[in-house]
């Protein structure tokens, strides 16, 4: 079983890799514009599409091969990985003006990815952009005070995206978070 990172340009790349070597899952890390077969050659038992320090629909944004959504494995998507899942299955992003960096708080989240979990948790953003619409039947999993799609999900619960990042140590419960996701995704 293996755990595919698909890399579109994040600083913390390698680190989402070792929280899921730490949660003692198989990780790879490729290049997010690999191909379909490419990733397949991995047998992945889930993919994590990394943040990016571009913005999802600007020129030269890389973007995912779309044959990785026909692979039939869960999907977490941080930040632009999040962005490009709500893109690719017909929602929409859209520039907030001023960044986002720095310390939040969600106070309302549910779902597999929150399992266990009480309280206000603290997240780290890291983000120039956000989604604005969720795709049609997705739902809104968790929320800050000021932004209200922290979180999403698709319908059947198997790709789910997250605005904030939980590899970092900024988010405290983030390792949790991604335990969830792999034992949700039949890794853990």
């Amino acid at each position: 079983m293996s755990v595919v990172i698909l890399d579109f340009g994040s600083q913390t790349t390698r680190l989402i890799a070792r929280r899921v070597r730490e949660l003692k899952a198989h990780s790879v890390i490729v290049p997010g514009t690999a191909t379909a077969a490419r990733i397949a050659q991995e047998g992945p038992t889930a993919l994590i599409f990394s943040g990016s320090p571009r913005v999802v629909g600007e020129d030269g944004a890389p973007r995912p091969d779309p044959g990785v959504y026909r692979l039939g494995v869960p999907i977490l998507g941080i930040c632009y990985g999040m962005h490009l899942l709500a893109v690719d299955h017909g929602g929409r992003v859209s520039s907030q003006g001023t960044p986002s960096y720095g310390s939040d708080t969600l106070v309302r989240y549910e779902g597999a990815l929150f399992d266990g979990m009480t309280g206000e948790l603290p997240v780290w953003m890291s983000h120039s952009s956000s989604v604005e619409v969720v795709p049609d039947g997705w739902s809104t999993a968790a929320s800050t005070r000021g932004n209200a799609l922290a979180a999403i999900v698709s319908p059947d619960g198997q790709r789910m995206g997250v605005q904030f990042h939980p590899e970092v140590v900024h988010t405290p419960e983030g390792g949790r978070m991604l335990g969830n996701f792999l034992r949700a995704a039949g890794v853990a």
